[in-house]
């Protein structure tokens, strides 16, 4: 198993980073959800070097341009855990999911809501849908989708999903094997300790990365990537620069090069500002 090293192992001025991706929740964000202490500061000194800055998600694109709305136009975005790519304010990518998927996915998760606590997001291109509208379960979906619409009937949604997003309450990966392990022809991502997301099998934040560095005219060497969940592990060999934060998934840190601090040890400036010293 890779023994990936520690990121102070990095000398100053040692590589010429054009490109920066970050997951937000368990890597840019603290544990409550706010961005890092001196983030804005790097942000502009990143720009003003020419460097761009990529949030990476499972958020909804709405989400995270609320989230940056001080710099939403300067930023492109990875989000929908790779489903939608946006650079200068408009889409580059986006992908979606057969109907026939999504009416069993909405199927699967109507049966199973008589045995586990759970909720299903239908993610759309104009907005997320739920048929569920508690208010424990809307204040995790609220967390995650800016654009949210309560529906009667989730089979009646008329927009182009992107995925299928699954809060189980008692854990996503029990949820997974219990559930929706039959859905191997797809891919169902887990992207947290309560999420689980149903894709595409060809799309996940790797691919989009890949997108935005052809856009962008970046190479992998030029590349600094920073994960800490199991939807961030396709994007790991994306970079020369892979970090995984020092709180995360084991599979994570086997995948990457380099660990990072912790997102409450404002990891992602920490190492950033490594670099930039050079």
């Amino acid at each position: 198993m890779n023994q990936p090293a520690s990121w102070t192992t990095i000398t100053p001025g040692e590589a010429d980073v054009r490109l920066v991706v970050s997951d937000m929740d368990g890597t840019l964000l603290t544990d409550d959800g706010a961005l890092p202490k001196g983030f804005w500061t790097m942000l502009a000194d990143m720009r003003s070097r020419g460097i761009t800055f990529v949030p990476a998600s499972g958020r909804q694109y709405a989400t995270l341009a609320r989230l940056f709305a001080d710099s939403a136009d300067d930023l492109a975005y990875v989000a929908e855990n790779g489903n939608v790519v946006v650079v200068d304010g408009e889409p580059v990518a986006t992908y979606s999911l057969d109907n026939d998927v999504v009416q069993q996915g909405i199927a699967a998760a109507r049966a199973a809501a008589d045995t586990r606590e759970l909720g299903l997001v239908v993610c759309g291109v104009n907005s997320a849908y739920v048929e569920r509208a508690d208010a424990p379960f809307l204040a995790e979906v609220e967390k995650y989708y800016a654009r949210l619409a309560v529906v009667d009937d989730l089979t009646q949604v008329d927009d182009r999903v992107l995925k299928l997003a699954v809060f189980d309450f008692e854990g996503s990966q029990e949820c997974f094997e219990q559930v929706f392990s039959a859905f191997a022809d797809q891919q169902v991502v887990i992207s947290g300790q309560h999420w689980l997301d149903i894709m595409r099998p060809d799309v996940d934040k790797g691919r989009a990365v890949r997108a935005l560095q052809e856009r962008l005219g970046v190479s992998p060497a030029q590349t600094a990537i920073f994960g800490d969940y199991l939807n961030d592990l396709q994007m790991m060999d994306a970079g020369d620069w892979s970090f995984a934060m020092d709180n995360a998934h084991p599979q994570i840190k086997a995948a990457a090069r380099f660990v990072a601090p912790s997102n409450q040890d404002s990891g992602v400036v920490q190492v950033m500002q490594r670099f930039l010293d050079g």
